[in-house]
């Protein structure tokens, strides 16, 4: 239970601000909540389970206090990632409203290359080192779908301007917090 718990909070913080999350704005603007929270749930069940999958074999192959070291290296450098921040480009976000197809496809085929190599994909993989893979994978999932869903919700009550510089610093200041505290513990 604890990797479920941890994992929702430290993928929903990563998320907060993320370009996905802007992406699912996007997606909400062109087409009912339901199909793209739909397409992002599906996206990111398949993402996870690959991710703790990684994740799963690098803890166990790894000595402990190594894997700890780099997952606290990792949510440092994810703090730094955050700290710069993620946009959508203008094409990427026309292309998004543009889009014909079904909402369902369309959400998840852009979610899943999205996801690739996105930074709670990267977090997802560093927690399953240190946690159970089934947690992780409902927990990292769980977590993601409800920050893209209350991105979706906040942008159709007030608009799309959100506190941007805010979400970023809180979710850098999450990160840097989690690293610090892995390295303290691997160090002790």
């Amino acid at each position: 239970m604890e990797a479920f718990w941890i994992s929702l909070g430290v993928v929903f913080v990563a998320e907060l601000g993320d370009k996905s999350q802007l992406m699912a704005l996007t997606f909400a603007t062109r087409f009912k909540a339901w199909p793209v929270l739909a397409g992002i749930t599906i996206a990111t069940t398949v993402v996870h389970l690959f991710s703790v999958g990684v994740g799963g074999l690098i803890g166990d192959a790894l000595p402990r206090t190594a894997v700890t070291i780099v997952a606290g290296l990792a949510f440092l450098g994810f703090a730094l990632w955050t700290l710069r921040g993620d946009e959508l480009t203008d094409e990427e976000s026309a292309k998004a409203r543009r889009t014909t197809r079904s909402a369902l496809i369309a959400v998840t085929v852009a979610f899943f290359l999205a996801e690739l190599g996105d930074k709670t994909m990267l977090a997802t993989i560093t927690l399953a080192t240190q946690h159970g893979w089934l947690g992780t994978w409902i927990g990292s999932t769980v977590g993601m779908v409800a920050a893209d869903a209350l991105a979706i919700a906040v942008g159709r009550v007030v608009g799309t301007r959100l506190p941007e510089k805010v979400i970023r610093y809180g979710a850098a200041a999450g990160f840097a917090v989690f690293g610090v505290v892995l390295l303290a513990e691997a160090l002790m």
